[in-house]
């Protein structure tokens, strides 16, 4: 029984190998080193964009300007909450969650890689009262995932770049 286990696994990995098919890497992004600038030092999505960065190979982020071969610029950062709908007694039924980021890209010369850009994530979510402490909790991880989303979508359009 285990040599037919062994058979099939490794029929399973040549036919995957054979198909081209690979893990995903890292990107690479095309500068060696990067300036984040315009997050607050508490920004939920600076530290999303730090630790997405991190998985970067070749590029590693920089404190200052001057030692960058690029520079991140955000222009706008924030988590919105409205209400979408309400019960017939006027009590909030369900909520929309977006996470809005706004940046551009430039060089150190002050060329621009990447014009004005805005990314935004939107989640709909279910309200009852009487479960607030556990919507609270489901908000803030849904705010957490559109963060990490957000982050992943800027490294991915940060590696598209030609020089």
């Amino acid at each position: 029984m285990q040599r037919r286990a062994w058979l099939v696994a490794l029929a399973g990995a040549s036919a995957l190998a054979g198909c081209g098919f690979q893990l995903r890497r890292a990107p690479e992004l095309p500068f060696k080193t990067l300036h984040l600038s315009g997050f607050k030092p508490t920004s939920p999505m600076g530290v999303a964009l730090r630790r997405a960065l991190a998985g970067a190979p070749t590029t590693r982020l920089v404190e200052g300007r001057a030692q960058a071969e690029a520079i991140f610029e955000v222009l706008g950062d924030a988590d919105e909450k409205s209400v979408v709908a309400y019960t017939s007694s006027a009590q909030v039924r369900e909520l929309q969650l977006r996470s809005r980021l706004v940046f551009q890209l430039q060089s150190a010369s002050g060329r621009e890689l990447i014009g004005r850009t805005e990314i935004v994530q939107s989640r709909d979510m279910s309200y009852k009262e009487r479960d607030a402490l556990a919507k609270e909790q489901e908000e803030q991880l849904l705010f957490r995932a559109m963060q990490d989303d957000i982050a992943l979508q800027v490294v991915r359009r940060l590696a598209a770049i030609k020089p």
